[in-house]
């Protein structure tokens, strides 16, 4: 009677796309643990990027005032701890690639079955009309002229990218501040601007 209730739900084949980026996140999660973040490797790495930001941003933010062959070392400071920084971040990005391959493997064969189940069926109705390059993913399998209809795939592809980000900042997993590449628009770097 349960089920039967809730098959009649308006909204129950959304909630289910919802309910499995859930579940989809927390076992990528599990698998990010279980290979990485678990280790002593990757918590050295992580500590020596804090570190190192740490320090890159009170040598930065130092009100004093120096002359003029102390800011040439001070400069010459900056430039050692940023590349020590920047080795840092690339070889965490080198140790995350080895679950990075499994954990798509999960997020690709969980996108397949979805896609197979819900073929061709409208999710959800956008309040607008998107831009072209939006109107591909939101509309993709869908049947008819009318885009605000969204897709399963674009549900999903929401779901996983916020859930998957939440749960990392939640559980504690995000990249380390400092870090190189540690967010999907990285802070551009201010010498070269």
């Amino acid at each position: 009677m349960a089920s039967n209730l809730f098959t009649q739900f308006k909204y129950s084949d959304s909630l289910t796309v919802v309910g499995i980026s859930i579940c989809t996140a927390v076992v990528c999660e599990a698998i990010s643990w279980l290979l990485i973040y678990r280790t002593n490797s990757y918590k050295s790495l992580k500590s020596t990027i804090d570190k190192a930001s740490k320090k890159l941003e009170t040598m930065k933010t130092d009100p004093t005032a120096p002359k003029i062959s102390a800011k040439n070392s001070k400069t010459k400071k900056i430039d050692r701890v940023e590349t020590s920084l920047k080795e840092s971040s690339r070889d965490l990005s080198l140790f995350k690639f080895k679950s990075g391959a499994v954990v798509e493997l999960v997020l690709f064969a969980v996108f397949g079955f979805l896609n197979n189940l819900f073929e061709g069926k409208a999710f959800a109705k956008l309040p607008f009309v998107p831009i072209k390059l939006v109107q591909k993913m939101s509309h993709r399998g869908l049947q008819g002229e009318d885009f605000t209809d969204c897709s399963m795939a674009f549900l999903y592809f929401l779901c996983s990218i916020s859930n998957r980000t939440n749960l990392q900042k939640f559980l504690g997993f995000s990249p380390p501040r400092g870090a190189a590449g540690a967010g999907l628009f990285p802070m551009p770097d201010p010498k070269t601007n």
